[in-house]
């Protein structure tokens, strides 16, 4: 009775889905034609996709597309900044420095060419026109590239291509003896064996579709014809047309292999014209580029860190909030991005835009005070004040961050007090604050929070760094020690691809611990969920109870680590890394600190300097003598450049070394 049940079950359609970007069109209203549906907030058809087009109706999709949005943004930037108005309409696309750039593979951010694999590919290929870039583009995918060493061979060597039929030459010449897309089988099909224009996209139809059947039907049509009862010839087929038996069923043959990866010329071509575009604007509009590309982006951290550290490749310098220059999103100022306003934590959208308003019918902010007065009111509150301080967006005042930590919730109350004091009238003199005429706020005098505390609070108010990062005074030395980036660990938008790394595969990663979450196993042992963030993005890694156990004391937020452990690669989940091993930066790459203090006088002044700058670098002294002695802890440092170029002013360059 099962079995029955089953049998009788089989085949029935499980559930009603929906094509969320499919669009049917027709002359008339669709009930002429096809029964229909209320589904939700949208009207569909009862019919699936396959019956829809045997009624002949014509079903599109219709997909959004992040980076139109982005050449978009960069003309209008473009023509805000610089007057110049960009038409890719009425404009040629043989720019030999577009191609150079591609060449060069320098694409981060221009469509389908961005990948490692691909920047790869298009340096060997060294793209000359439009038609390289759609036979790269339609090359580089899972199928077809398996004949990517053929073609760079016949396009070097274009003397060697052998074609199996004379009219194979003017078809395959384009794509240098190689099958590449969907509109040459058909143009073989037309030449070759005679079909119509009909046919051939009958045989495309299938192809696309993988209906290998229908290809193996088209087989007998395509070497011996077709014939109807009366002997008129409909097809003429390869034979008549002075192909052997033989070469035609290679032919065909080639052509099977090919359905299985056939790629549209009309579609990559589509591709290839967006891609040059992208790459023309970042050629001669880098900034602007790099700037619409940031705020497609605003909601993915990620995506944001790794096109932040390309800007600072490219030479472009992404910038703090500025209260007075950031907009809500990213802006180009003078061949620089400003970060936006919207962007800081407990900010949002609707404050941002209030003090933009401000700002552009009364004029720039004059001081911290002149911002508090005229935003008043505003949705202004400490939250956002504050995180607007740690995020540097009042810097270009004079004001240190320490100084505006300690009183900005005192500097608030004192101006809401006054105000209501002018509004009843009354003549108030109190604390530091004056009336709104009168004297400027005097601020504490602090100092300055060291350099590690300030990139502290920008990821703490950003989600990311931006004046610096905790991994660059490694830099140099993180690739000796490591075989991975968490670039290793993304997948392109526009790339079907798993990522390079392959699944319980060791890897070695440096990074900063950005989050950690502690968890109890069923038998009550603690393990680790971990965020390591590097200069390109962030990866989780699973510190099991008996590895946690052994380095609890070192997986601490914003510590700089170094990870060893496996990939674990899963279906629908993001890659991850089991961890075996976890090391401080500082203790993985063995540096230290010499310093060379023969004058006495100077030994205060240097501890001074060494204690302002904390961390994990040991440091050496010489005094007097030639022994040298090691400093106590309390006296290691984080080596950053700015404590280096204070102990060169202190001491002298020759006396201050790195090793």
């Amino acid at each position: 009775q099962l079995i029955d049940i089953s049998r009788s079950l089989e085949g029935l359609p499980r559930h009603a889905s929906t094509h969320a970007a499919g669009v049917v069109i027709s002359k008339e209203p669709l009930v002429n034609y096809v029964p229909l549906q209320k589904n939700e907030d949208s009207i569909v058809t009862q019919f699936p996709m396959t019956t829809l087009e045997e009624l002949g109706l014509l079903k599109m999709d219709f997909l959004g597309l992040r980076t139109l949005t982005v050449i978009r943004d960069t003309i209008e930037m473009v023509k805000k900044n610089r007057g110049v108005t960009i038409d890719f309409d009425s404009m040629e696309y043989d720019d030999p420095k577009v191609y150079e750039l591609i060449s060069k593979g320098e694409t981060e951010g221009v469509f389908q060419l961005e990948s490692s694999g691909m920047k790869q590919f298009m340096a060997e290929l060294k793209p000359k026109n439009l038609e390289d870039i759609i036979a790269g583009i339609s090359l580089y995918r899972p199928g077809p590239m398996d004949q990517i060493p053929r073609y760079l061979a016949n396009r070097n060597h274009p003397e060697s291509i052998v074609y199996d039929h004379p009219l194979l030459k003017p078809i395959l010449d384009v794509t240098y003896g190689c099958m590449v897309y969907q509109e040459q089988v058909m143009q073989i099909v037309r030449d070759v064996a005679g079909y119509s224009l009909g046919r051939s996209d009958l045989v495309r139809r299938a192809m696309a579709k993988k209906k290998m059947d229908v290809m193996e039907q088209e087989r007998k049509n395509f070497i011996y014809g077709i014939v109807d009862e009366e002997g008129n010839v409909i097809v003429p087929g390869a034979l008549r047309n002075g192909l052997d038996e033989a070469t035609a069923n290679k032919l065909f043959d080639e052509m099977l292999d090919f359905a299985n990866y056939a790629f549209n010329k009309s579609h990559a071509a589509a591709y290839a014209v967006i891609a040059y575009q992208t790459a023309y604007l970042k050629r001669y509009y880098p900034v602007e580029f790099m700037a619409a590309l940031l705020n497609s982006f605003v909601d993915n951290l990620d995506k944001i860190a790794f096109y932040v550290q390309v800007c600072k490749k490219m030479g472009i310098k992404v910038l703090p909030p500025d209260i007075n220059e950031s907009d809500s999103y990213f802006t180009v100022v003078e061949d620089k991005i400003r970060f936006g306003l919207s962007a800081v934590k407990n900010v949002g959208l609707n404050m941002t835009m209030e003090i933009v308003s401000e700002r552009e019918r009364n004029g720039k902010f004059k001081s911290v005070v002149d911002f508090f007065e005229r935003m008043q009111d505003s949705q202004l509150n400490k939250k956002a004040v504050e995180s607007l301080i740690k995020a540097g967006a009042f810097s270009s005042f004079g004001v240190r961050r320490s100084q505006l930590l300690s009183v900005y919730d005192k500097l608030m109350e004192n101006i809401k007090k006054n105000r209501n004091n002018n509004l009843n009238g009354q003549i108030s003199l109190f604390g530091e604050v004056e009336q709104s005429h009168g004297v400027e706020f005097e601020f504490p005098d602090l100092e300055e929070f060291p350099k590690s505390r300030l990139l502290s609070m920008e990821k703490e108010t950003l989600g990311l760094y931006i004046s610096g990062h905790p991994l660059e005074e490694y830099m140099e030395d993180i690739p000796k020690i490591t075989n991975a980036t968490t670039l290793d660990f993304k997948v392109s938008e526009e790339e079907m691809f798993q990522p390079k790394l392959q699944d319980n595969q060791e890897v070695v990663i440096a990074g900063v611990i950005a989050t950690k979450k502690i968890k109890f196993t069923k038998n009550n042992n603690m393990m680790a969920f971990v965020t390591i963030e590097d200069l390109y993005g962030t990866v989780e890694v699973i510190v099991f109870p008996t590895v946690y156990e052994k380095y609890s004391s070192i997986i601490k937020e914003d510590n700089p680590v170094v990870v060893r452990g496996k990939v674990s690669l899963k279906e629908e989940e993001e890659p991850k890394i089991l961890c075996d091993e976890i090391k401080l930066l500082s203790q993985a790459i063995v540096k230290k600190l010499y310093l060379n203090l023969q004058d006495s006088t100077k030994i205060e002044i240097v501890k001074q300097i060494l204690r302002k700058n904390p961390g994990n670098m040991p440091v050496v002294l010489k005094l007097n003598s030639k022994k040298l002695l090691a400093a106590n802890r309390d006296l290691w440092v984080n080596g950053s450049k700015e404590l280096i170029k204070q102990l060169y002013v202190v001491l002298g360059e020759e006396n201050v070394k790195v090793i």
